[in-house]
């Protein structure tokens, strides 16, 4: 069967690497693809959709597809510049997956964008009299499967959406797909801080070198509260074991088994009379009071007023 002067299975094939369209400035530089492979953004699950098989590289012995990490940079690109020219106030980014709560908090941080994290509320897009009622003009999602109330009124109302998607993910009404790992928090974490400096490098608010962005990827990652409440207890632990160590050392103690000592030990023991007169100058202050009027001597006789 021949097409035009070439076989069909002799026609060219479209070039694997789409980014060679794009200006040389948003290919990936290394520590960025050793950043996705550190996170594992390129592991996939066993099953996978029809739909997700054009970015799957290969699969291993085990079952588990692989994805080409050169399409998960292309997409991301791509959405990013669909994300840059648009008013922060029309894009909402929503992650009902707990691995992608802090991460979509930190991109509407750094972004200006409104942040969903958690439960959908049904109606947020369709019914105007919720108290949540919100007409973005796009919608960015963590993962298809779990987001797809959301991603279901976006269709009602036509809503484009970039979605993170993994090799299982459903595409239907998702108009974006990054394929990467969306089920992992590092993987999760690092897409939306990639995203989130993209964003920001093609709005020129940092310049697109190693360091013009100085936040960290960590702060995108999810933090578990158990672990959070342990640090903060071992922080504690060590302030009070440095105030401990910087308190000043030879205080007097009231309550140790010696005592006080000098006068007021007498005065605690009834030797003195605190009522006596003052002594002359020069007099001895340890000498016992004499003349004076003891606590233990009987009351003197009272006058009646009769």
């Amino acid at each position: 069967m021949k097409r035009g002067n070439l076989k069909y299975n002799q026609r060219p094939k479209p070039p694997a690497v789409l980014g060679s369209k794009v200006p040389a400035i948003l290919n990936p530089t290394d520590d960025d693809i050793s950043l996705m492979l550190a996170a594992q953004c390129h592991i996939g699950s066993k099953n996978c959709e029809s739909a997700m098989l054009p970015y799957v590289w290969k699969r291993r012995a085990d079952g588990v597809h692989l994805l080409n990490i050169g399409k998960t940079w292309e997409k991301l690109v791509l959405a990013a510049r669909i994300i840059a020219p648009m008013a922060p106030e029309d894009i909402v980014v929503i992650s009902a997956r707990p691995y992608g709560h802090r991460a979509v908090l930190k991109f509407a941080a750094n972004t200006g964008v409104t942040a969903i994290a958690g439960r959908f509320t049904p109606g947020n897009f369709t019914n105007y009299v919720t108290r949540q009622y919100k007409e973005p003009r796009l919608l960015i999602v963590t993962d298809p499967r779990v987001d797809h109330q959301a991603i279901r009124e976006a269709s009602y109302v036509n809503i484009p959406v970039i979605a993170l998607c993994d090799t299982d993910a459903p595409l239907k009404f998702v108009d974006v797909a990054i394929p990467t790992n969306n089920k992992a928090k590092h993987s999760i974490g690092l897409i939306w801080w990639m995203l989130c400096r993209e964003v920001l490098r093609l709005k020129g608010t940092v310049p697109r070198t190693p360091d013009g962005w100085n936040v960290m990827v960590d702060m995108f990652f999810y933090r578990d509260p158990d672990e959070i409440d342990k640090e903060l207890e071992e922080t504690r632990l060590a302030k009070e074991a440095a105030a401990a160590a910087e308190a000043p050392v030879g205080t007097a103690d009231w309550d140790v088994a010696g005592g006080a000592t000098g006068a007021v030990g007498a005065a605690q023991a009834g030797g003195l009379d605190w009522s006596a007169e003052p002594a002359a100058e020069g007099a001895d202050w340890a000498a016992e009071p004499t003349g004076a009027a003891s606590w233990g001597d009987a009351a003197p006789a009272t006058t009646s007023w009769e």
